[in-house]
């Protein structure tokens, strides 16, 4: 694999080390880990559903935390009395899963269904970061909005 120097690019650049760190990381990871599988979808325009296969964990096995843009999903099962299995294909291991959230990015909420872990995620943009139309002058018209009126008839008005 190869090794990429990021440091000069830490010394040219301003407000970009959550980029750069994360491609040290991306660069750096091991094999990401598999269990549980996921699915990440779109269900609306600024709306998102993570959903996780957790088939044997109950909602008090499971806990969801974000912190700091990143939401981790932590799953223990609590010891059950011993059972002599002829054969055990359901995986029953603890697990931590971690998913890096993008700004303004919030969960909204989390079910457990059939087995399956739905967390609902939302980005709401505040107005201050949303884009905005600016009204660009020409040489004839002003930038400043003009108040209309004859000077020298308000001038003999006031006189009067």
């Amino acid at each position: 694999m190869r090794q990429f120097d990021l440091a000069p690019l830490y010394r040219s650049t301003v407000g970009f080390d959550r980029l750069f760190s994360a491609l040290d990381q991306f660069a750096t990871a091991e094999a990401a880990p598999t269990y549980p599988p996921y699915n990440i979808e779109r269900t609306g325009e600024n709306a998102y559903r993570i959903t996780v296969a957790v088939a044997g964990f109950t909602e008090s096995d499971l806990s969801i935390e974000v912190r700091e843009n990143a939401l981790t999903l932590k799953g223990e099962r609590k010891a059950e009395a011993k059972a002599e299995f002829l054969h055990q294909g359901i995986a029953a291991r603890a697990f931590e899963r971690r998913f890096q959230l993008a700004d303004h990015v919030q969960v909204t909420g989390a079910a457990l269904e059939n087995g399956l872990l739905h967390i609902d995620l939302v980005r709401e943009v505040p107005e201050a970061k949303k884009p905005r139309r600016i009204q660009i002058a020409t040489a004839g018209t002003p930038s400043a909005p003009v108040i209309e009126g004859d000077v020298r008839k308000d001038a003999v008005q006031q006189a009067a």
